[in-house]
């Protein structure tokens, strides 16, 4: 199989399976307890986290470990708009993944104050825009780095001064950094956020982790419930090895994203090339401010739920959006926010690279997907 759904989940990076083997018959205590099985677990999560600090270029205790993008998101929205028992405002675009979005809806009905700013036909907001939809009211700005279906790259560094420059502006900003991470260097001290969200299996570790960055200083009120782990934020025992295989997927990640940029960008490149010559009408979306993975394509006339079974059988991966939505009747929220009709829509296909990518997939993706529209334009 030809695997081009990376933006959904990507294979494990073999060094991070090894680190979490090596680690399974140590690490497997509570890092809650005081005997050495859980001193073993505490001191393999503590390292985890100062890796992932020096990372981003953060303190450790301002990486807060999660169970995935989606918690980390909600942790950060929910977190930030409830702190210390208010029902402050919530300002975010109308291109957020589904995490950002159903905590949006849940913030609405407890009476907060929402915005949702559009964009543009490429997916991007304008940080002015951004900015002026903001009051003293709001409590948090929240803008994804990139999108999880066109792979659109926000200005994130703009938007976060753009609302540094509102008069009595006390509002955090959040970004869902879980598409970005592996082909753009996110330092926060040159994005500005005080919360940032990754997910662990978007770059080579494992399901089921997360990270939330959560700035010094910065109150959240917890969503989930319990012992009170991770210093009150988040309550539940600790997925050490997740933790663990986090760090060495983000240092794996962040040493070869010069060489995954040069591959993946053949790849596409080639790819998109080729069907440009091929198929008539082709349309590529967010093509000038996207992330180097994603490759996200409209084939007039052509439903893409049929292209993907026609590739499957062929032996490409793909999908038809987002890996939350894209066995759902309902057209992408995304697509219809940027201006594309209900048509447009269904017939768009998101191919997606990843760390096992090689120039020479892009020929034979594009092979592929000639053969599968074969008696379908």
């Amino acid at each position: 199989m030809l695997y081009l759904d990376h933006a959904a989940t990507t294979p494990i990076r073999p060094q991070v399976w090894e680190e979490i083997s090596a680690l399974a018959d140590r690490g497997w205590g509570n890092p809650t307890g005081f005997h050495a099985a859980a001193r073993s677990a505490k001191n393999a999560l503590e390292e985890a986290r100062e890796r992932v600090a020096a990372l981003l270029g953060c303190r450790p205790l301002e990486v807060v470990f999660t169970g995935g993008g989606t918690e980390s998101d909600n942790l950060a929205v929910k977190g930030a708009a409830l702190a210390g028992g208010g029902r402050g405002g919530v300002v975010t675009s109308a291109v957020e993944h589904e995490a950002v979005l159903s905590s949006v809806r849940f913030l609405e009905d407890w009476g907060c104050s929402v915005t949702r700013v559009g964009v543009d036909r490429d997916g991007l907001v304008d940080p002015g825009e951004v900015a002026e939809a903001v009051t003293p009211d709001t409590a948090v700005v929240s803008v994804m780095a990139a999108n999880n279906e066109t792979g659109a790259r926000q200005p994130v560094r703009k938007i976060t001064e753009a609302v540094r420059d509102r008069t009595r502006c006390k509002a955090l900003v959040h970004t869902d950094a879980v598409q970005a991470f592996i082909s753009e260097e996110l330092r926060l001290e040159d994005l500005g956020v005080d919360l940032m969200s990754l997910a662990a299996h978007k770059f080579g570790g494992p399901t089921g982790v997360g990270v939330l960055y959560v700035r010094e200083g910065v109150a959240l009120e917890p969503v989930t419930h319990g012992g009170g782990q991770e210093l009150g934020r988040r309550s539940g025992t600790h997925h050490v090895l997740g933790a663990v295989g986090m760090a060495r997927a983000m240092e794996l990640t962040a040493s070869d994203r010069e060489r995954f940029r040069r591959d993946v960008g053949e790849a596409r490149r080639r790819f998109e090339g080729a069907l440009l010559k091929q198929v008539p009408g082709l349309a590529i979306t967010s093509r000038s401010a996207r992330t180097a993975q994603h490759s996200h394509l409209r084939f007039p006339g052509v439903a893409n739920q049929t292209l993907l079974v026609r590739l499957d059988r062929l032996g490409l991966a793909a999908s038809a959006g987002s890996s939350c939505q894209s066995g759902a009747a309902q057209v992408s929220h995304v697509l219809s926010a940027m201006g594309m009709s209900d048509p447009e829509a269904r017939s768009s296909v998101r191919f997606s690279f990843g760390w096992t990518t090689q120039p020479s997939d892009g020929d034979l993706a594009a092979k592929l997907t000639v053969g599968a529209l074969e008696g379908l334009l």
